[in-house]
């Protein structure tokens, strides 16, 4: 039966028949009405198209004749022209360039004659490709030894193969020769080539009334086809108006088979047993369900539902809504989450448009991508039933990611006070002012402070001034370090309320603590640094006092030094990172190494007593491990992660200055966009210069700041979040929860 549909969905699409999405009001069919009506409309289609394919074929064949008629009547014309006046140079399109003087005798003569007995000249005419025209015609003289003469003329227009049904150039040849033999060849190399040969009658008043005969044949044809065409093609209306539903109901029986094949038939008791996995919230709904499917069956044997205990890993399932479910798929496109692992989607509903901001950060762009996240919102219902091409149906499905991304722009663009590049003056008045005041010296003397700081954002002054690229290279570098390192030391708590829940003192104990302190000593004691130097107005060199805090510890800071015993803090701290790489190291095999003797001496036939034993009781599933064990690869395993931490910490604190790498490109590539495109423009007297430079501005802003600016902040958030954060407490090597489901079958293919 799907078959059948497939077949019928193929012939409406081939046809370019319209057929509804969804179905027309009919009374409800059971499956073996079904089967019936389909096998009905499969036979007449079939049917059909045969009769379709054997009037087609005919059609091309007269067509081909008429064409023969047509091209080779005017070659017979031309050769009798020729031999009432053979002073007349013969037509370069009509006759062979190599024919000689005694063949051209020959073909005068005969036709003169018009005989066709042994003696006279005869001739084929009829089709071939024009592909093959030229190695037809050195077969036929290779054949015949030259005793013939080869003509040719183009068809004039494709023509449909009888054979093949496709559409082709084709040319129409007449080949004059002499004897029988002769023309047993030529029939023989016509046939081998695909050529089609057609009876064409020397006398014009005879091809004159076959032509008419063909012609007439032609046109009782194409009323026969159309009339086929649209009776098959209303068969087909009739067909797809039910086709959706027909499918769907062919998809969930086929799905309640391919279910029940899963179960397995207690011989004994007589009775199918299916073993399958639940959310814990639904287990009351579902023994609710099998009872009422009891009752309504009538069966005299009750359901039994029973809770099992195994070994295997349970899959992961998140209940999401409209809006959280694009947040849960930018995760799960890393790794599903291990069963009961802490889910990192909860904090990137926040994280991720936040990160996106701070490199994407200006109000305007943000206005301009909340209306496009509004316009998809607003036309979710109409949206969601149509199909979409996959960049749009990409968007649509991330429509609420775009709407927290374009919220938290404009709120990063209000701080860094840029509209399309522009400061404005929305909280009050800039804190600084020229000495004069015709600010003649503004470029060289530079500003004066005369009130408090900015009340929100940067200062707009800042604008335009010699030192605005290193205040804000400084602001957003330090920034990007402090997110950093707040969302690395976020990952690194995850992880210990990952290992609480499981009850894994081995891991807080030996993985949780050294990693926050070698992250903190290092990372930390930095973010510590910029916030002290921010809120004391300090000069000191912080790349001077980090690197010297690994070269010279015991050194003098001099000028560098923000408080009161920073050198013997970073001694302290210096140290307390060279030990934690030890303690993340060694520990934890060796002991893992001992609770394996532990639990496993002299218990060697412990489990052969028990049938039924809880999986709780054994953490970590002890049973499964027993005789996997193995310290070396522990210990190389746990050498990895250590090291991979350790130069981790560095590199992805690193990686996190891309937060003002990607912050600054966009801000100095809209400013170009701005004086070199609008600006410039509109410096101009034109009208039509004014235009043009508002439309490419508008272009440039559109295609490049909206698209793809928006795309390369999309991806570097992403990987921020995939590399930088989850890493530290995400294992992603689960597997999804897919229950059973008829809603989802209408998009699933076979």
């Amino acid at each position: 039966m799907a078959r059948k549909l497939r077949f019928f969905s193929d012939q409406i699409n081939k046809a370019g028949v319209r057929s509804s999405v969804r179905p027309a009001l009919e009374p409800d069919i059971d499956l073996e009405e079904l089967e019936a009506r389909l096998g009905e409309h499969e036979h007449e289609l079939l049917e059909m198209n045969t009769n379709s394919d054997k009037l087609q074929q005919t059609y091309n064949e007269l067509l081909e004749f008429k064409l023969v008629l047509t091209k080779a009547g005017g070659i017979l014309a031309s050769s009798h022209n020729h031999a009432t006046s053979a002073e007349r140079e013969l037509d370069e399109n009509v006759y062979d360039r190599e024919v000689d003087e005694g063949n051209a005798y020959l073909l005068e003569q005969g036709v003169h004659q018009g005989s066709s007995g042994n003696s006279g000249v005869r001739f084929v005419s009829g089709i071939i490709l024009k592909s093959k025209a030229l190695a037809f015609e050195r077969m036929l003289f290779r054949a015949t030894r030259g005793n013939m003469l080869f003509n040719q003329a183009p068809a004039g227009e494709p023509v449909t193969d009888p054979i093949s049904g496709e559409e082709v150039e084709k040319t129409v040849f007449v080949v004059f020769f002499s004897g029988e033999q002769a023309k047993a060849k030529i029939l023989k190399i016509c046939d081998s080539f695909g050529a089609s040969c057609y009876p064409v009658p020397e006398e014009m008043i005879k091809q004159r009334q076959i032509f008419n005969e063909v012609s007439a044949r032609l046109s009782d044809l194409e009323v026969t086809l159309d009339a086929g065409i649209q009776h098959r093609n209303k068969a087909l209306e009739t067909v797809g108006s039910q086709l959706w539903r027909w499918t769907i109901m062919v998809k969930k029986e086929k799905a309640v088979y391919d279910t029940l094949n899963m179960l397995n038939f207690d011989v004994t008791k007589k009775c199918l047993v299916g073993e399958g996995w639940c959310p814990i919230f639904a287990k009351s709904q579902i023994k609710d369900c099998l009872q009422r499917a009891t009752f309504h069956s009538n069966s005299q044997v009750g359901i039994i539902f029973h809770e099992m205990d195994t070994l295997e890993s349970p899959p992961t399932y998140f209940r999401t809504d409209k809006f959280t479910n694009a947040f849960q798929e930018i995760v799960d496109a890393y790794g599903v989450a291990r069963y009961q692992e802490a889910n990192p989607a909860v904090y990137s509903v926040v994280t991720f448009p936040f990160l996106f901001a701070v490199m994407f950060g200006d109000w305007g762009h943000g206005i301009c991508l909340l209306l496009g996240a509004l316009v998809l919102i607003l036309c979710e219902k109409k949206l969601s039933s149509q199909k979409l091409g996959s960049f749009m149906e990409m968007a649509f499905g991330g429509r609420y990611v775009i709407l927290l991304m374009a919220i938290f722009s404009i709120y990063c663009g209000l701080i860094y006070n840029e509209f399309f590049s522009v400061p404005f003056h929305i909280f009050g008045k800039s804190a600084y002012e020229c000495r004069e005041k015709s600010c003649s010296d503004a470029h060289t003397a530079g500003l004066i402070k005369v009130r408090d700081p900015y009340p929100f954002g940067v200062d707009p002054s800042w604008r335009g001034s010699r030192s605005e690229l290193p205040f804000l290279n400084s602001l957003k570098m330090k920034m990007s370090i402090l997110m950093g390192v707040a969302q690395m030391n976020l990952g690194i708590v995850l992880s210990y309320f990952d290992a609480r829940f499981h009850g894994n003192a081995l891991d807080i104990r030996y993985q949780f603590i050294p990693q926050m302190i070698f992250l903190n000593s290092l990372f930390g004691y930095l973010a510590l640094l910029i916030l002290i130097k921010w809120c004391t107005g300090s000069q000191a060199d912080l790349y001077h006092v980090m690197i010297y805090m690994f070269l010279d510890p015991a050194g003098d800071l001099g000028e560098n030094q923000l408080f009161w015993g920073q050198k013997e803090l970073q001694i302290l701290l210096l140290l307390m990172a060279l030990v934690a790489v030890p303690w993340m190291l060694f520990p934890k095999p060796f002991i893992l190494k001992k609770l394996h003797k532990e639990r496993f001496q002299g218990h060697t036939y412990r489990f052969l007593g028990t049938s039924e034993m809880d999986p709780d009781s054994e953490p970590d599933s002890a049973r499964a491990r027993h005789d996997d064990f193995n310290f070396g690869e522990v210990f190389v395993h746990q050498m990895i992660h250590s090291i991979e931490f350790v130069l981790g910490a560095v590199s992805n604190t690193a990686s996190y200055l891309r937060l003002w790498a990607l912050s600054l490109a966009h801000s100095e590539l809209s400013t170009v966009f701005y004086e070199k495109l609008l600006l410039l423009a509109w410096g101009y007297d034109s009208l039509i210069v004014k235009s043009a430079g508002l439309v490419v501005f508008a272009f440039a802003t559109a295609f490049i700041l909206l698209m793809m600016e928006t795309l390369s902040a999309f991806l570097h958030a992403l990987r921020l979040h995939w590399v930088e954060f989850m890493n530290k407490f995400y294992h992603g090597d689960g597997y999804k929860f897919k229950p059973f489901s008829f809603a989802l079958l209408a998009d699933d293919e076979d």
